[in-house]
């Protein structure tokens, strides 16, 4: 029985990545990334200004922000910290890598390195939009599900909201459901 599992275990995997990349060339037809990212400029903190809901980020966190470092492998150390609503800070770390020569389409992971070889634990983390001077980001993913409004300040200008709220909207998210979490600096 035990060999039977494991054969159905990999049947499995393997049928879930050819799911991820069939819904990822599906849903990749017409989302366009910013031409290049400089990732020497691209690293250090963001703070989160917007995002869609997802299942990973509670809706009590405050103070959300991510630091980026470019390591000597060629990996982009993550780590995401924030505040959860008793006030306890909590963070998670990761690595990213770009998966085009431009460094507009990044995948991301905060699986043990021993997981990494997996192709079902990287997540899309695609540079759709970015400030000349890298100072806000707009991030998402083929299927649209995530997206993040960064900043390298905790605060934005309604206007610069708006703005890339438009900019979403035109690339195909729902942006009716934005989170805005507090960002108490």
């Amino acid at each position: 029985m035990g060999r039977f599992l494991f054969i159905m275990f990999l049947a499995s995997f393997g049928f879930i990545s050819t799911a991820r990349a069939k819904a990822v060339a599906y849903f990749n037809r017409d989302l366009s990334t910013v031409e290049s990212v400089d990732l020497s400029r691209y690293a250090g903190r963001w703070y989160e200004i917007a995002r869609l809901p997802n299942f990973f980020e509670k809706a009590d966190m405050t103070n959300i922000m991510a630091d980026y470092e470019l390591l000597p492998s060629g990996l982009i150390s993550v780590r995401n910290a924030c505040l959860r609503g008793n006030g306890r800070a909590t963070g998670v770390s990761g690595v990213a890598r770009a998966v085009d020569d431009a460094n507009t389409k990044l995948e991301v992971t905060f699986a043990p390195s021993f997981l990494r070889a997996l192709p079902f634990i990287w997540g899309n983390y695609w540079i759709l939009d970015i400030d000349q001077d890298y100072q806000w980001s707009l991030v998402g993913e083929p299927t649209r599900k995530y997206l993040w409004i960064l900043s390298r300040q905790p605060e934005i200008s309604e206007d610069l909201y708006r703005t890339l709220c438009n900019t979403a909207q035109e690339k195909g998210y729902d942006v009716t459901d934005l989170i805005r979490p507090l960002q108490r600096h």
